[in-house]
């Protein structure tokens, strides 16, 4: 079953801001890709939430034949959720508009109270234009995660509108065959990403 593979792989990295865990059941790549080869092969979720247009975005068919970087985290997060995106963003430059056009990157907030569609819009533009914002309900963003393999941790601290929430850290990189050949947890460089992404186009 999809869902079991995936949790098997990815319970491993619900750490808060701050706190984040390693990657167990994943291994470091002997050869060609730098990231890490998880345990078993995540197939890519078929999830519907709604995206900042306003429009629903569901990721099996809105991503057909591309590469997907699939993270789950707030914009809010003081150090892994830029720390991530601006690393990602640094790869997609160093490659040709060729290989970019066939790239999405697609970040899911695990805080729709504070991340509302504009907010959202405006942190991701730092980044990237193209990159895919998606939220909903808390149950519908809950049942995403699980579909992923990525637990949804409630909010450390609900008073006010300061507060942080435990997410996870890795991010999952689907090829245009719909599966997660490596994976990538927090850390790592602007280089590995862009060595990779080009071969992971080729699967």
């Amino acid at each position: 079953m999809k869902t079991a593979a995936a949790a098997a792989l990815l319970i491993l990295c619900a750490a808060g801001c701050g706190r984040h865990a390693a990657a167990p059941a994943t291994t470091q790549t002997a050869t060609t890709l730098r990231g890490l080869t998880p345990a078993r092969v995540p197939h890519k979720p078929d999830f519907t939430l709604t995206d900042t247009a306003g429009h629903r975005f569901r990721l099996t068919t809105k991503t057909r034949g591309k590469l997907v970087y699939l993270y789950f985290g707030y914009t809010h997060c003081p150090d892994a959720c830029p720390l991530t995106m601006a690393t990602i963003a640094a790869a997609l430059r160093r490659e040709t508009a060729g290989v970019r056009r066939r790239i999405e990157v697609v970040f899911v907030t695990v805080d729709p109270r504070r991340d509302t569609a504009p907010v959202l819009r405006s942190w991701l533009r730092r980044y990237g234009s193209s990159f895919v914002g998606l939220t909903g309900s808390a149950s519908q963003i809950r049942a995403a995660e699980a579909v992923s393999g990525v637990p949804l941790a409630a909010p450390e601290q609900q008073t006010g509108v300061d507060y942080s929430v435990s997410h996870s850290t890795l991010v999952l990189a689907y090829s245009p065959d719909d599966q997660a050949h490596v994976v990538y947890s927090d850390g790592f460089s602007t280089g590995a990403y862009a060595h990779d992404m080009p071969i992971l186009l080729t699967y």
